[in-house]
C-alpha cells in the first residue's frame, strides 16, 4: 500500500528522506518511477541525474507530498521541536513561478501569508531571506524588472523563508546562461554550507552535479530506478580551483560513464 509519512525511525537514523520500494504509475498506465530505494542524510547535498523522462522530477514531487506513490513508502524526518510555520520542505521549480502583479518582497512573503505568520515575524523572515540571496535592494521591484537569474533568486528566497529542513530543487538553473549558472552554483553552495540544509537537486548536467554534490544518484530510463551512486569526495569549500582541476575532470568522466547505461536501459550496478 502506498504511504507518505514522517517517521521517528528516520530521524533517529540521521536521515532526512527515506524512500523504500517507491513506484509511481500514471492513470494512462505509464510507469514513471521505480521501484526506487533512496536514503538522504540530514545536511547532505544530493543530485539526481538521468535522461529526460526518467522520473527525477516525479521523485521530488513524491518527497514533497505533491503526489502520492503508487506503492512503497516516503518517510521524512520532523523539524526538531516542530514550532516553525509551514512544512519542513522548500521547493524551487524549473520556472520561477512568480506572481507578476506584485513585488519581489510580496512574492517571498507568500508562504508566510498562507501560514498566517504574524506580520512582524514575517517582515523579519522576508528581509533575512532576501539578504541571503543578495536581493535586498530589489525588494520593491517587480518580476518584469528582473533578469532570469534574479527571478530564480527570488524563487530560492521564497523557498527558504519558512526555514525548511529539506530543500528540493528541480533543474532551477537549466534555462540560464553559463556565466549566471556558475555564479548561482557558487551562491547555492555558500548557502548550503551556512544553513546546513538537506538539498536534493535535479539536473541534466553532469558538470553541475559533480560541482555541487556530495553524492550523485544516476537514474535509469523510465521507469526510473537507481542506476549508480557516485560519491564526490572533493575538498570544501569548492570554487573555481576545483572546477578547473584534474580531480573535477576525473569525477565528471566517472559520472558520465555511469550515466551512459541509462540511455541504453541497462543498470551500471
Amino acid at each position: 500500500m502506498a504511504e507518505a509519512s514522517s517517521d521517528v525511525d528516520t530521524a533517529i537514523a540521521g536521515l532526512a528522506v527515506s524512500l523504500r520500494g517507491v513506484t509511481k504509475a500514471y492513470d494512462n498506465g505509464v510507469m514513471a518511477l521505480g521501484p526506487l530505494d533512496l536514503d538522504v542524510r540530514r545536511g547532505e547535498f544530493v543530485s539526481l541525474l538521468g535522461p529526460s523522462g526518467c522520473g527525477k522530477s516525479t521523485a521530488l514531487r513524491l518527497i514533497a507530498g505533491l503526489a502520492a506513490p503508487t506503492s512503497g513508502t516516503v518517510q521524512l524526518s520532523h523539524h526538531e521541536g516542530g514550532t516553525r510555520p509551514g512544512r519542513s520542505i522548500g521547493f524551487v521549480f524549473q520556472e520561477p513561478t512568480l506572481m507578476p502583479w506584485t513585488s519581489v518582497e510580496e512574492n517571498v512573503r507568500l508562504p508566510l501569508r498562507l501560514a498566517a505568520v504574524p506580520a512582524a515575524e514575517a517582515d523579519a523572515r522576508v528581509n533575512e531571506a532576501l539578504a541571503r540571496v543578495g536581493l535586498t535592494e530589489f525588494a520593491d521591484g517587480y518580476p518584469r524588472e528582473l533578469s532570469g537569474g534574479m527571478k530564480m533568486r527570488v524563487s530560492l528566497a521564497r523557498a527558504l523563508v519558512t526555514d525548511p529542513d529539506i530543500l528540493l530543487m528541480d533543474e532551477p538553473f537549466a534555462a540560464l546562461d553559463e556565466i549566471t549558472r556558475f555564479r548561482l552554483n557558487n551562491d547555492l553552495l555558500a548557502l548550503w554550507r551556512h544553513l546546513k540544509k538537506t538539498v536534493i537537486f535535479v539536473t541534466h548536467s553532469v558538470f553541475e552535479s559533480v560541482y555541487l554534490s556530495q553524492r550523485v544518484i544516476v537514474m535509469t530510463q523510465r521507469p526510473g530506478r537507481l542506476g549508480a551512486e557516485i560519491g564526490i569526495d572533493a575538498p570544501e569549500p569548492r570554487g573555481e580551483d576545483f572546477r578547473t582541476s584534474a580531480e573535477y575532470a576525473h569525477l565528471c568522466r566517472k559520472v558520465s560513464s555511469a550515466l551512459a547505461p541509462s540511455y541504453s536501459g541497462k543498470s551500471a550496478l
